[in-house]
């Protein structure tokens, strides 16, 4: 494929966001939701080969990657984010969609398809997060396994509010490289990523880190909508991911029409710990929405 590229801004409240779009192909689009909040697209690189068969859209909410990151912390609202995406999705034309979330990406793609299901083919729920409670429990319990003296550590420093010291974020690394990203070598756009993330968007709506919930988007749950939503879905998770495979099958049963799978050597990132596996599940899937 003669890979085709088309990059723009559009103007959404608060700023500018930057969006790419991906390829030839001449199947409905797809859009892409990035995990964080305030991460970026770049996690996503993976998916540019998904573009053989439809454009692919990748974009950076506002606050994070190639995107305008404003002061203002009464933009990092869930309904904004929302909003935001149907201001893109408008700007480039495309009615008949699918959209596919990673982590927080599964939480903005719920959000906005019970809000603006009109056009929306299907819905791809990778390592999603529905239930912020199911979610803060399944860590919790990852957590327990943890070496004793590194659970000291995150206990010390989240009672006293010093969770930006280098000692906790080391302790943080030994989750991360359990539940998050099980790579021994970090694929360089993960790295890139991992730059261009706005840090204050995340704190804001999550918190000091994946474990630790103090953000607005604490008591989010959306598992009691899960039946409302009417076109076919796709949940997926890795075997060691911090969206626990209990709890992400546990949605895909609330789902009507739904497929749930499970990458075997993969924590919370498979399209790159299970890349060649997650584009050929989600091609798969893809094609048999468009096909039926």
């Amino acid at each position: 494929m003669a890979e085709q590229n088309k990059e723009g801004y559009v103007d959404v409240p608060g700023g500018k966001i930057w969006y790419e779009i991906v390829g030839s192909g001449g199947g409905p689009p797809l859009i892409t939701l990035h995990g964080g909040p305030g991460s970026s697209h770049f996690s996503l690189e993976p998916l540019r080969v998904l573009g053989d068969d439809r454009p692919v859209v990748f974009y950076d909410q506002l606050g994070c990657g190639n995107s305008d990151r404003p002061d203002d912390l009464s933009l990092w609202k869930m309904d904004r984010f929302v909003q935001e995406l149907h201001i893109l999705r408008e700007a480039l034309g495309f009615y008949r969609c699918h959209i596919l979330g990673h982590s927080w990406g599964t939480m903005l793609g719920m959000d906005y398809y019970l809000t603006h299901p009109n056009g929306i083919a299907s819905l791809i729920q990778s390592s999603p997060c529905i239930s912020i409670e199911r979610w803060v429990a399944d860590c919790n319990r990852y957590r327990k396994q943890l070496p004793p003296e590194v659970q000291e550590v995150m206990d010390k420093h989240e009672a006293a509010g010093t969770t930006e010291s280098e000692e906790y974020r080391d302790a943080e690394k030994e989750f991360n490289k359990r539940h998050v990203l099980r790579l021994d070598t970090v694929p360089e756009a993960v790295l890139k990523g991992r730059q261009q993330r706005g840090k204050v968007v995340y704190q804001t709506m999550w918190g000091p880190s994946e474990f630790f919930m103090t953000g607005t988007l604490a008591g989010y749950d959306r598992s009691g909508d899960l039946h409302r939503i009417g076109v076919p879905a796709l949940y997926s998770c890795g075997r060691f991911d911090e969206a626990a495979p209990d709890t992400v099958e546990w949605y895909s049963s609330l789902t009507p029409n739904s497929e749930f799978v499970v990458y075997e050597n993969s924590a919370h990132m498979p399209h790159w710990e299970d890349q060649q596996e997650y584009i050929s599940v989600v091609h798969d899937f893809l094609r048999k929405v468009d096909e039926a």
